[in-house]
């Protein structure tokens, strides 16, 4: 999706998986960005994410203690793939294998969800990294599934246009608001260092990909 795409209330509200009311509630105090077209709310998608991460990495730190990777992640939801693969085959393995490992009931709801949210906007953040992220309402727990794609995925369209190789996949209830925001913080920060990143990168199996997830977030 073009990073300059106009997104309606409702796209907004899947996008940040909050209300419609919660989102035009905002736009009228002025909290997001946004503009008027007629009568009618309209928001740049750039603008959103742009808005999100900053809320993300503006939060105070002693409003986010460390979630426990080991809590949500598990040894048998990491993949690594030597050969190149295409984003749809990313997403549906990550699907499929977070639903297995995790006894999710609700498979084709959360497929859906996932490539849903892709066609709203990328969640290739950049670095070589993406983060497809759902919140579903019959989800007892937070999930994570990892995957490093050795080879790269090339039609991932991230917003830098380079080619995703570290995937992190989580499906949270749509009540979790608040533990979700704290992991995709800190997720996100541990990732924007380059020497961990490259550590990610080099792993030679799921074994050791996963002990340097859990030691590093």
């Amino acid at each position: 999706m073009d990073t300059h795409d106009i997104m309606t209330i409702k796209e907004v509200s899947e996008y940040l998986r909050v209300s419609e009311r919660t989102v035009l509630d905002w736009a009228q105090k002025g909290e997001i960005p946004c503009g008027k077209l007629g009568s009618s709310w309209r928001f740049k998608s750039d603008e959103i994410k742009k808005w999100l991460d900053d809320r993300l990495s503006s939060a105070p730190p002693t409003a986010y203690p460390r979630i426990k990777l080991e809590m949500i992640l598990n040894p048998n939801s990491i993949q690594v793939v030597k050969e190149s693969l295409t984003k749809e085959n990313v997403l549906n393995s990550m699907v499929d294998n977070i639903s297995d490992v995790f006894e999710l009931k609700n498979r084709e709801e959360f497929r859906t969800a996932i490539f849903h949210r892709e066609e709203l906007m990328s969640t290739g953040i950049g670095l070589g990294i993406a983060v497809p992220h759902v919140r579903l309402k019959n989800i007892e727990h937070i999930s994570m599934g990892a995957m490093l794609v050795k080879q790269g995925v090339d039609d991932y369209d991230a917003l830098d246009g380079q080619p995703v190789k570290l995937i992190f996949m989580i499906i949270a209830n749509e009540a979790q608001h608040v533990d979700y925001l704290k992991f995709l913080s800190a997720l996100s920060k541990q990732l924007q260092c380059e020497e961990y990143r490259q550590e990610l990168l080099e792993v030679a199996d799921s074994d050791n990909f996963y002990m340097k997830l859990i030691r590093g977030i």
